[in-house]
């Protein structure tokens, strides 16, 4: 009888195999290196690996939340439960689908570095934390009205956009501050398309940026920002619609030109710089008679600046109905 010898499948052939030479060669090598340079080497290699590293460092300090309710920012409404909330957002950084807070998960917010340019009196840097830790926290309940038609209702917790102009110290001349955003197609799949142009931009007249309401959004629901809700560092314009609220902030430049916005620059007939809530401007291809309460599902009347023209409607005096869209 002839014995047949079968190799293993996971066998391989003897000419595929490492010569001696070269593997001893190799454990010289990572001798020479030791553990800690082939680990640094391997990190640098896996971005998903630093990013991940990143992720559990976010730049919020958890310790100086949930900070102090301000009672004089009240809503009639119920707040948005926050497992809807953080599942339901606009981030187009991350993409067009609702459910991009999975997506955005990859942003890295620590470090986070903001730019303070143009026309002020020195140009800066300051990091996020340092800016966190100079100016008291509140907690303002607000509306927040989406240019698709719904609506939400969010405790957020940071401090008003005047504090942030005064800490600038912007020239007499300044007419606007222009927002924004990182551009970091590695990090943020969204923009690796061609259809935008990033980054994310938007603006405010100084005159806004001085009303009370105008706030600068470091945490959520008592805690810091989640990172699809714009972290670490977002605006809240709550009589305006939603887009003019500006995410995850990397730059405020002062400037006397008025800024031209995101997606004012994608589709000027849909939307303007203005861009304040009116119900009796529709969009060109839908009503902003009614809004959806996103956690009731229930359809209510939109008001006229959301329902905060006692508090911003001087701001307008003199221009048109149409306008306040616009």
């Amino acid at each position: 009888m002839v014995a047949i010898h079968r190799k293993p499948v996971w066998a391989i052939a003897e000419t595929l195999a490492t010569p001696e030479a070269a593997f001893m060669n190799r454990r010289a090598i990572l001798q020479a290196w030791g553990l800690g340079a082939l680990a640094t080497v391997a990190l640098a290699a896996s971005p998903k690996m630093a990013r991940a590293e990143g992720e559990r460092k976010p730049a919020g300090n958890p310790a100086l939340y949930p900070a102090k309710r301000n009672d004089a920012y009240k809503l009639d409404r119920s707040l948005t439960p926050e497992e809807i909330n953080a599942k339901y957002n606009n981030f187009y950084e991350f993409g067009s689908d609702k459910g991009v807070y999975t997506e955005a998960q990859s942003l890295i917010t620590n470090p986070w570095a903001i730019e303070i340019d143009g026309m002020v009196e020195k140009p800066f840097t300051i990091d996020f934390a340092d800016l966190e830790a100079k100016i008291p926290l509140e907690e303002r309940l607000y509306r927040h009205r989406c240019v698709e038609a719904w609506s939400m209702t969010i405790p957020w917790t940071g401090f008003s956009l005047s504090k942030l102009v005064e800490l600038a110290k912007p020239l007499g001349t300044a007419k606007y501050l222009r927002f924004e955003t990182f551009n970091d197609p590695s990090m943020a799949s969204g923009q690796n398309g061609f259809l935008y142009t990033w980054p994310y931009v938007e603006g405010v007249t100084m005159a806004e940026a001085a009303n009370d309401l105008a706030f600068m959004v470091t945490g959520a629901y008592g805690k810091p920002l989640l990172n699809q809700f714009g972290a670490p560092i977002r605006l809240a314009l709550p009589w305006k619609y939603g887009f003019k609220s500006i995410k995850s902030i990397r730059k405020i430049t002062f400037t006397d030109k008025q800024p031209v916005s995101f997606w004012e620059e994608l589709a000027s007939n849909e939307y303007g710089f203005w861009a304040n809530v009116n119900p009796a401007v529709a969009h060109p291809r839908w009503s902003q008679a009614h809004e959806r309460v996103l956690h009731t599902g229930e359809s209510v009347p939109t008001l006229l600046f959301n329902g905060y023209g006692d508090q911003v409607a001087s701001l307008y005096t003199g221009l048109e109905v149409e306008t306040l869209y616009r």
